[in-house]
Parts: C-alpha cells; structure tokens; sequence
C-alpha cells in the first residue's frame, strides 16, 4: 500500500484552482419538509448541476489540464460506460485534445449520444470488463494517448475532492458528510478534504445493498471485488481502486447499505419534495438515513448529490 501516491488537502486545493475555471460551483440546498421527516438538518450538495450532469467532470477536468503539453498532445483514454466518458470527452474538448473513449455496446443511448456530442473517438466493445481492458490496452497503444483511470487515478481523486470543499466553504461546520461509494473517486477525494477542513466530522460512505462490495472490503480491511452486482443505482456497480481504499480505510468513518426500496423511496422524495432530479446513485446516501442506518437525530449533514443523468422513459417510479 505504501507505494501507492495519495493526494493531500494541498493536491485538493491545487486542483481547485484549475477545476474552478471550467466546472460550475453547484449550489447547496436544503429542504424543510426533508428536515422534518429525518429529524435532522440535510445539506444537498447539488452535483446534478454540474457539467455533463455529475461530479465526474471535476476529476476528468484536474486530470486532462494537470497534463504537460507533450502528454496532451497525443490526448487521453478511458473505457467508461457512462458519466465519466461524457466528463473526460467534455474537458478533452475544452483543451482542444482529442478524447478516446472504449464504451461497451450496452451502454444506455443517452450515454452514447452525450459522448458522441461532445467529439469524443468512440470504440464499442463487448460488455465485459475483460473486453473493455484489452480494447483500452489497444487504443492506448495506437495513439499513445494517456489512460485517465475514472476513479483510481491522483488527479481524478484531487479534482472529486473539490465538492466537499466548496460544501465546507459555503455550510461551515457539520457532524457528518455523506457520499455515494461505487469505485471510490468521489469518496477519496470527499474523505480528504473533509478531515482535513474538519477534523471532528464523520465522512459515512452509503452504498446499495444488491452491490455492498465497498462495506465487505472496509469490513474485512482488504478489497473484495464486486460481482455480479444487482442494483438500479448503476453508478455504483464497480470494484473499490487502490488508491481509493487506502484512503477509504484510513479516513472515512463508516460504510453503510440500503435496500433498493429505500433507494427509489429516496429518489422519489428528492424529485417531489425538492423539485429537481437526481440519478438512483445519488439517493443512496438519503435512503441510508430513511432506513435508520445513520443516526442524524439534531445534526448537520452534508450529502453529496452525485449526478442526475438518468433514462427518463425507465423511471423506477
């Protein structure tokens, strides 16, 4: 483990000061009718806003402008089903490099149409993870473009980490900050700052029950891969990366799992009680309070609102 680099507070910051030029600062907002049902005081942190519709473009943004101009010039690579492709298409462009995206030909249309929109070189593949490595591996070794890893990369954990710092900047003190965790980006990147910025404050990682590889490594204190994962949060379906659980287990407090009930329960009372849409990766936090998994009884919570990308014609509702 020791091997392995790890962002500080200061790669968070420095970050900040590129990811700021490009990402929106997304607002935090509150609901007192949530309030009320929870029995504490929630702060939304609304990654929804951001651009391509998650907190994804943070990470890909510090990584595609942290590149030297030599690295850039031959561009980046990913294999991403979703919204990591659109992020790192998205800040390609912005650079004026050119993007290699590897998607597997599952992958939702919405998807394909955003990364295609954004100028992306997509290269479909089966939709194995096997299949999408060796395709990477290939266009990598085409184009000598650099790989940008969506979760278990320096940069992307630094840019992620960007969220809860603007959350702690604009809310102040809190008891708890609350994240989604599938590969672990947003998460590091959350854990970072926060113990950091207040050392008192518990970071609680939630995660579905039907996909609870994340609880069983932090349990067992090595990563258990995930398999056959059975979720309609379909952000949260892969395995924890290196670099992330080494910054998981030494700075976040719990991990937590939720029913796919409570997940739609979530979703839905975000979009009715606060009038704007969220993605069902984005509710898990939520639905780990309305389940009794954390106790928030008269104390202040951040939750990180991942993204709102979601198939409008397959609402779980």
């Amino acid at each position: 483990m020791n091997r392995i680099s790890i962002p500080t507070y200061s790669d968070i910051e420095q970050a900040h000061r590129i990811v700021q030029k490009y990402a929106h600062r997304t607002p935090v907002f509150t609901s007192t009718s949530i309030n009320k049902i929870v029995g504490g005081n929630l702060f939304f942190k609304c990654e929804n806003f951001q651009k391509v519709g998650a907190f994804k473009f943070r990470g890909a943004c510090n990584a595609v402008f942290s590149l030297t101009e030599e690295e850039s010039q031959k561009g980046v690579a990913t294999h991403s089903s979703g919204n990591h492709a659109a992020a790192l298409a998205l800040a390609a462009r912005m650079r004026g490099i050119a993007a290699y995206i590897v998607m597997p030909s599952n992958s939702a249309e919405i998807k394909k149409k955003a990364v295609a929109g954004y100028g992306a070189n997509i290269t479909f593949c089966e939709p194995t993870l096997q299949a999408r490595e060796n395709t990477l591996a290939r266009v990598v070794a085409e184009t000598g473009a650099t790989e940008i890893h969506p979760y278990n990369n320096f940069n992307v954990i630094a840019g992620q980490g960007t969220a809860a710092k603007e959350l702690v900047e604009d809310i102040g003190e809190l008891d708890i900050i609350m994240a989604p965790v599938g590969g672990g980006g947003l998460l590091s990147g959350t854990a970072i700052s926060t113990k950091y910025l207040l050392p008192r404050c518990k970071v609680i990682a939630a995660e579905p029950a039907g996909a609870d590889d994340a609880f069983r490594s932090f349990q067992e204190k090595k990563i258990i891969p995930s398999v056959n994962p059975k979720t309609i949060a379909d952000g949260l379906l892969t395995s924890l990366g290196e670099r992330n659980f080494a910054i998981i287990i030494q700075n976040v407090g719990d991990i937590v799992t939720v029913s796919e009930e409570k997940i739609v329960e979530a979703m839905r009372m975000v979009w009715e009680r606060m009038k704007i849409i969220i993605e069902p990766s984005s509710a898990v936090p939520l639905a780990a309070i309305l389940e009794g998994k954390v106790d928030i009884k008269d104390k202040k919570v951040g939750i990180i609102l991942s993204g709102g990308n979601i198939d409008l014609g397959r609402l779980p509702f």
